[in-house]
């Protein structure tokens, strides 16, 4: 197994979206975000990245397969569901730089890029001047019928690498869950971390 792991910005990006599209589509595809997925959500929903300054996506290939993906962009950049929360907090919007999805197929898991993920956009953002990273995870009840037994929550990794989970910075995104006919609501939850 031959890992590299690649940051991709500017006009770069465009050549990486297909392979972010269909990392999304798989492993999102499991608990907690069940996302059915399509390529029409994933068209619209990556556009975002496209059209961002400052926008970034940090590849993992083994050899030429893409296995995992991670994202970031500046806050002020994002979609106006994800900014509004900050909107109304102590934090300037204008400092955030936003964590998007990190996907990583299941086989790779347990080998670091978890956190090499989170040290790529770090440094991004350091690199940009933001001085705050915050991302926010899907809220699902401890007894949603589609939880695997196996489930293991990311509290306490986030928790460790300095994010506070902040239940007064909530909204709210809708996708297709997997058995689904149509996009429903999902609470989502910020996790914050500041001071770079």
């Amino acid at each position: 197994m031959s890992l590299t792991v690649v940051p991709v910005t500017g006009k770069d990006l465009r050549a990486v979206i297909p392979d972010l599209a269909r990392l999304r589509m798989t492993v999102f595809r499991d608990f907690p975000y069940l996302y059915a997925g399509s390529p029409e959500y994933e068209e619209g929903y990556l556009a975002t990245y496209l059209n961002a300054p400052g926008a970034l996506v940090v590849l993992v290939r083994d050899g030429e397969r893409v296995i995992g993906a991670s994202t970031a962009l500046p806050l002020l950049e994002e979609t106006a569901e994800v900014r509004a929360p900050f909107l109304r907090s102590e934090f300037d919007p204008a400092a955030v730089l936003y964590l998007g999805e990190s996907v990583l197929l299941p086989e790779y898991r347990g080998q670091g890029l978890g956190h090499r993920f989170f040290d790529e956009r770090e440094a991004h953002a350091a690199r940009l001047g933001l001085p705050i990273t915050a991302f926010c995870a899907v809220q699902r009840p401890e007894d949603h019928p589609a939880r695997p037994p196996s489930h293991r929550s990311l509290h306490a990794f986030w928790r460790a690498r300095g994010y506070a989970e902040r239940p007064d910075l909530e909204t709210v995104l809708s996708w297709q869950d997997v058995g689904e006919s149509q996009e429903t609501p999902k609470v989502m939850r910020f996790w914050v971390r500041s001071g770079g």
